[in-house]
């Protein structure tokens, strides 16, 4: 029973292809492409794939790049597609924003994945999730997998185009994390990343005063390898935290019939 999983962001479409829709399973064939060539996809990265037996993705780039995804699907895989909707619980995870549905589908897909992680490597334990790409959220998950609330603030490229409109003059090339930045363009680059590690280690905070003990900390995106040793406290890097969260949300809708 091979498993196709989808995450649509908001720059790129990322897949994979596994052996079964279930964690653990065997990887057969993964890539991505940017939302403008979703186009290619059936004849190009899926020409010689297999069809799978399910599909499941996670958007959150908008109807029309979900409808383009899925018309690659439709004209490829003799499969249906089927999209994460954020609800008020699901595969351990219990939601706890005012209005369930409105959260994030990669946030909570995100959140599933990390709490099936956490509880593969010991007991239960409060998290913090933080997603690098576009935009960085970071979300808070009591012992009890109830989703507390999250932060939303802007990437380093956002940062960086914001104070550029914003500025006079301020046209500079991508510059190094520095502590002490002496020129405009390490100022910048260090004034971002400094600015999201300061986000993730307040959030970190809140948890450990919430729940009295010290939270399980991990990190995915794309840009998380950037953000990673800029870290105040230890972090797991994770790659594809949400295509993990989409193999156990398959398995739990799977075992639930």
């Amino acid at each position: 029973m091979t498993f196709l999983a989808i995450d649509i962001g908001n720059t790129r479409l990322k897949w994979a292809l596994y052996a079964a829709g279930r964690p653990g399973a065997e990887l057969l064939a993964s890539g991505a492409e940017f939302l403008d060539h979703i186009e290619r996809l059936a004849e190009g990265p899926w020409a010689d794939l297999p069809s799978p037996t399910a599909m499941l993705g996670c958007a959150v780039a908008g109807d029309a790049v979900r409808r383009r995804a899925e018309e690659q699907v439709f004209e490829r895989f003799d499969c249906p597609a089927r999209w994460v909707v954020s609800s008020a619980a699901e595969a351990g995870v219990i939601n706890g924003y005012d209005h369930p549905t409105r959260l994030g589908a990669d946030r909570w897909v995100a959140m599933i994945g990390a709490r099936h992680r956490m509880l593969s490597q010991g007991p239960a334990r409060p998290m913090v999730v933080v997603m690098i790409g576009t935009a960085v959220t970071v979300e808070a998950i009591d012992v009890h997998g109830k989703f507390l609330g999250g932060l939303i603030l802007p990437g380093h490229g956002i940062m960086l185009r914001a104070l550029e409109s914003g500025t006079a003059g301020l046209h500079v090339p991508t510059g190094e994390v520095r502590e002490f930045p002496t020129n405009t363009s390490d100022a910048l680059t260090s004034g971002g990343t400094y600015a999201i590690a300061g986000a993730v280690e307040r959030m970190r905070q809140h948890v450990r005063a919430h729940c009295g003990t010290e939270p399980a900390c991990y990190m995915t995106g794309g840009a998380g390898w950037k953000m990673a040793p800029s870290m105040v406290s230890p972090f797991e890097l994770v790659d594809g935290l949400i295509m993990d969260g989409l193999l156990v949300i398959a398995e739990a809708r799977a075992a639930a019939g």
